[in-house]
């Protein structure tokens, strides 16, 4: 309660020294005089999406955030650190093990070779219509039998089939629930990493480092599912595999996740911390360019908006160098611009959510169809900016247009802000465009990973 009241005080007396009204300020925050005054006296707790805008309005540098967004109790931090020497990945065999009984049959589970797993999650996955032929744009190889990681000819032509169809599993996973491809994944990783024990040599290496790949992209998905948990757990795996196989490059990307984990729960300390931590020189500029973007997600948290735009620099910067082209992509393949869209990101948690709109709006418009995950992420934001901005019947209207992408893409992230969007609406709830909307998202809001 200590908080409100800190928050609210502090509130006024800046409101009081920029010569605003309450009147003034409502035109500028898009909330009611009486709400306002409200949190000013300590009745009401304030949202951290209000302090945000507060603290942009009266040019506060992050001083109303602060008080906002404390709680009585202190949020756990996330201290588990993916990289450390004395983490060990789960036992994995256990990954590989999927109830195989029938009705009535009491023996419990059994272990499924992983092979046959690998194969028949793919063959599942297509028998049901998840995985579709790419857009002529961006056609994945073609995908063909697995060699067999007995045979001589196992190495080379694991390795390519392989590298086609973790492009083909990164393509499908913009369109599809997450739960689908980590079977698959998972008994893959596990196929690569025993074929690499058979091969060993330099082909072994690259089995391994591919392995690594196929694992780090599963933790990605484990935590759209909103396992924090099993995500780390994961990355903890691939960064073993990529070690093994002599690449430190993955440890360093593995903290740009624990970044991204904790920018999620809101910890803007440990956002920067984390990011700064990837962002040794020693470290390719693909992964210190990713590390400065959530540095300056971490930022925007903050509401240091100089320290920010710094950020969003040194990420351009680093991500317009050339990396290897022989190697899979870390971090995401399907945003033109990604700073461009990341600045529009920050200027919502900065609380300038109508520039974050104008920014969204023309980053928006160039996502490819076919990356119906990243476009729902930045869609669903560019949603909240405008509602933000008091752009209320507009807002209303985008999210309509998103209501089945959101169902379909079932992403524990977007709902971050979709939750956020809800609450920003609601407020409005007598407007007929919002009325419109309500039901649905109310409804997402309640199911989705809650």
């Amino acid at each position: 309660m200590r908080a409100f009241v800190e928050f609210g005080e502090e509130l006024r007396k800046r409101r009081l020294e920029a010569g605003l009204s309450l009147t003034g300020l409502s035109a500028r925050v898009h909330y009611s005089k009486a709400h306002l005054s409200k949190v000013e006296r300590g009745l009401k707790r304030p949202s951290g999406d209000l302090a945000r805008l507060c603290d942009a309005a009266l040019d506060a540098g992050g001083a109303l955030i602060g008080p906002a967004l404390r709680r009585d109790t202190p949020r756990r931090a996330l201290r588990e650190d993916v990289t450390g020497p004395n983490h060990r990945p789960p036992h994995t065999d256990e990954e590989a093990h999927h109830m195989n009984s029938s009705p009535g049959d009491d023996t419990g589970p059994r272990p499924i070779g992983r092979r046959r797993m690998m194969v028949g999650g793919a063959g599942a996955a297509m028998a049901m219509g998840v995985i579709r032929p790419a857009p002529a744009d961006a056609a994945a190889p073609a995908a063909h039998p697995l060699p067999d990681p007995g045979t001589d000819e196992a190495p080379g032509g694991l390795l390519e089939g392989s590298r086609a169809l973790f492009e083909h599993y990164r393509s499908v996973g913009q369109t599809v629930d997450p739960v689908f491809l980590i079977p698959a994944l998972t008994a893959h990783t596990h196929s690569l990493r025993e074929a690499a024990g058979a091969a060993g040599g330099a082909d072994g290496r690259a089995l391994l480092l591919l392995a690594s790949r196929y694992a780090e992209y599963a933790g990605w998905l484990i935590q759209e599912t909103g396992d924090d948990t099993g995500a780390l757990a994961r990355t903890r795996l691939a960064v073993e595999l990529a070690e093994t196989a002599g690449d430190r490059t993955l440890a360093g990307y593995a903290l740009t996740r624990h970044a991204l984990i904790a920018m999620y729960r809101g910890d803007a300390s440990q956002t920067v911390e984390l990011s700064r931590r990837a962002g040794h020189p020693r470290l390719p500029a693909r992964v210190r360019g990713l590390a400065a973007q959530h540095e300056a997600q971490g930022h925007a948290l903050a509401g240091d908006h100089t320290a920010c735009m710094r950020s969003l620099d040194r990420a351009r910067d680093l991500l317009a160098e050339d990396g290897d082209p022989g190697a899979p992509v870390l971090g995401t393949t399907h945003l033109p611009d990604i700073v461009g869209m990341v600045t529009g990101w920050c200027l919502v948690d900065l609380g300038r959510p109508g520039e974050a709109a104008r920014v969204l709006d023309r980053q928006v418009a160039h996502v490819p169809a076919r990356a119906l995950r990243v476009r729902t992420r930045f869609g669903v934001r560019r949603a909240l900016a405008h509602a933000m901005a008091g752009e209320i019947d507009h807002a209303a209207r985008l999210t309509g247009e998103l209501l089945d992408d959101i169902e379909a893409v079932n992403s524990a992230t977007v709902t971050t802000d979709v939750r956020r969007l809800a609450r920003v609406l609601t407020r409005h709830e007598r407007r007929s465009s919002v009325r419109r909307v309500a039901p649905r998202l109310g409804h997402l809001t309640e199911i989705r990973h809650s």
